[in-house]
């Protein structure tokens, strides 16, 4: 099991099973992004491997980014596949992390292979637990549509569930309709969904990880 209940106080992310697949649903400016890195940087420190599958950052800053949350880290704890299609065909090292460059956010079928090399590589490591974050959903949404971005995150859930690891995938609930957010939140386990709260900070609440939702609390 998987206890992300350090980063996200919630008792039913005290244990998570290994393979879940977990939303993070706000509006933009909510800190999705950071609570994302804040669960794999919490298992990082405790050993587990960590993918980041960026569609915005560039490579070289997730790789600082996590440098800076995890000074042990060791480049072979972490693997890194950069969407923005900024980079060559080429696997490259980064400060000996392996980064695993993809055309664009569209290039679903790159993104899948790419996840599928850096998990190969972890597990190669000797690492046989971990946890990957996909940011974001919503730029991959302004490439293709709903149903085949639903279809990639099954399929992708399944990887996870062979692997043994955990997922977290960000999502911009104010970039789409309520009809796209519903089609994606099908693909997933859990929901973490996060708000602004009354007089600032913000509030979240988790579905689907017990028998009922939570109630909404500032985090």
């Amino acid at each position: 099991m998987y206890d992300l209940s350090s980063v996200v106080d919630f008792d039913a992310l005290a244990e998570v099973r290994p393979g879940s697949s977990i939303l993070v649903s706000g509006p933009a400016m909510t800190g999705k992004q950071q609570l994302a890195y804040d669960i794999l940087a919490d298992g990082a420190a405790s050993g587990d491997g960590a993918v980041v599958v960026t569609t915005s950052d560039k490579a070289s800053d997730v790789v600082e980014e996590f440098r800076d949350r995890v000074p042990e880290l060791k480049g072979s704890q972490l693997g890194v596949v950069d969407c923005r299609g900024e980079g060559g065909a080429d696997p490259e090292l980064i400060e000996g992390v392996s980064v695993h460059q993809v055309s664009s956010p569209g290039d679903l079928t790159g993104i899948g292979i790419g996840i599928t090399k850096a998990l190969e590589s972890l597990h190669n490591s000797g690492l046989e637990r971990g946890r990957l974050a996909l940011i974001s959903l919503s730029t991959m949404l302004t490439y293709t549509d709903k149903k085949t971005v639903f279809k990639f995150c099954h399929v992708l859930s399944s990887r996870l569930d062979a692997a043994g690891y955990v997922g977290v995938f960000t999502i911009d609930s104010s970039a789409h309709d309520q009809q796209t957010i519903q089609v994606i939140k099908q693909a997933f386990d859990g929901l973490i969904d996060i708000r602004d709260a009354e007089g600032g900070g913000r509030e979240a609440r988790v579905l689907g990880l017990a028998t009922e939702p939570t109630d909404w609390k500032r985090i």
